[in-house]
């Protein structure tokens, strides 16, 4: 008995399956692929360092933990390429002009991918969030513990000492805002920055608010003449106008902090005087650098559907890695503006967004028809 032929919702669904379970394997494929390559050169590049004792299972632990740092890191270049990749694998099997005859426009191939892309962007903020952290925090100390390298670590990993709220200046040697502080000095500073008052303590403990009690207890007084009192106090009280919460300064890189632990590191920072910026821009980043693989994935297909095109495959693979490469660029040169004042943090962290999202837009209504621009030949003719 002959069989029924397929609904067109039957086989609009069949062909969204289709073109989602390419993408996927695409997208798992270039990412392995790209991710064997970055460890394998990663490591080349440092196995001088590692040595001694054990030294083969710390390391297996080491890239155990980077090849999930890197995962989060690739993760939106590979939607990239692996969108390229596929509608140019279509195209070369004539998968696309079969589809036209079947009357299904670009929609067939923009709509699976960019649904398949979205929700593996929105997973890879989340696999950021509860397992890049941690991961993170186990390649530094791995690094630093067992094989010795330090690089940029006490920039991150060293207690900071001075603060600054309103008019008094803290430094605070040893000890934690819910412990106390040990060998504390409290500089008071006049409008025109000039010293007014010293006090110096053995210790510093919070009380309610913003008193806190000190004990072993130097105050110096400066007053405008030039003349200096002293006195010694075994223990008092000072409301000093900041909260103990305001000490909390957690050490550690920031893209190595979940989301609210960010959050309240940069309100702490700013109220005391501490540059919070690099903070805000890992906070913006959780979400905007994932999110950069859904347009980017939309503009792939976009470059990928162009008429006349030649070279399918291995054009994808050149184009994405172009247009990676200038995402990456962008985001240095917008760091760099971020941490000499001259760009907002949120503005640095989502323009690659908004510029592939602009590019895959673009192309979109260039395709539609909404977008007329005109060819060479017109640009090159005599006016009549």
């Amino acid at each position: 008995m002959a069989s029924e032929p397929l609904g067109d919702g039957a086989v609009t669904k069949t062909l969204f399956f289709y073109v989602v379970r390419s993408y996927l394997r695409s997208v798992v494929g270039i990412l392995a692929a790209v991710l064997t390559v970055f460890l394998v050169v990663d490591f080349v590049d440092r196995s001088r360092a590692y040595t001694g004792e054990g030294w083969v299972w710390d390391v297996m632990r080491l890239y155990a933990n980077k090849a999930l740092v890197a995962t989060q890191q690739l993760g939106p270049a590979a939607l990239l390429l692996a969108a390229g990749a596929t509608v140019s694998t279509f195209r070369k099997r004539g998968e696309v002009t079969a589809l036209r005859a079947l009357t299904f426009g670009p929609a067939s191939l923009y709509v699976p991918i960019g649904l398949c892309a979205l929700s593996l962007c929105l997973g890879l903020i989340a696999f950021d969030e509860t397992v890049v952290v941690k991961a993170g925090r186990r390649v530094d100390e791995i690094t630093t513990q067992r094989f010795n390298r330090w690089g940029d670590w006490r920039l991150y990993y060293t207690p900071k000492q001075w603060f600054r709220r309103g008019e008094h200046v803290f430094f605070l040697r040893a000890g934690s805002a819910e412990e106390g502080f040990r060998d504390v000095a409290i500089l008071t500073l006049t409008p025109d920055f000039k010293l007014s008052r010293r006090v110096d303590a053995e210790a510093m403990y919070p009380l309610e608010g913003t008193r806190w009690k000190l004990t072993g207890v130097v105050e110096r007084s400066f007053s405008p003449d030039g003349r200096t009192q002293v006195r010694s106090l075994a223990e008092t009280e000072y409301d000093l106008g900041v909260p103990s919460h305001s000490f909390r300064i957690r050490p550690g890189r920031p893209e190595q902090m979940r989301s609210d632990e960010l959050r309240e590191q940069i309100v702490a920072r700013a109220e005391v005087g501490l540059a919070s910026r690099q903070y805000e821009l890992a906070l913006h980043n959780r979400f905007a650098y994932p999110v950069a693989g859904f347009p980017a994935a939309l503009l792939a297909v976009g470059l990928a559907l162009r008429p006349n095109r030649r070279g399918h495959l291995t054009a994808a693979i050149v184009e994405g890695l172009l247009i990676t490469v200038a995402m990456w660029g962008l985001m240095v040169v917008c760091r760099t503006l971020v941490m000499t004042e001259r760009l907002a943090p949120s503005i640095a962290a989502w323009l690659p967004t908004i510029v592939l999202s602009l590019a895959a837009g673009f192309l979109w209504l260039r395709r539609e028809g909404l977008l007329y621009l005109p060819r060479r030949r017109e640009l090159a003719s005599p006016a009549r």
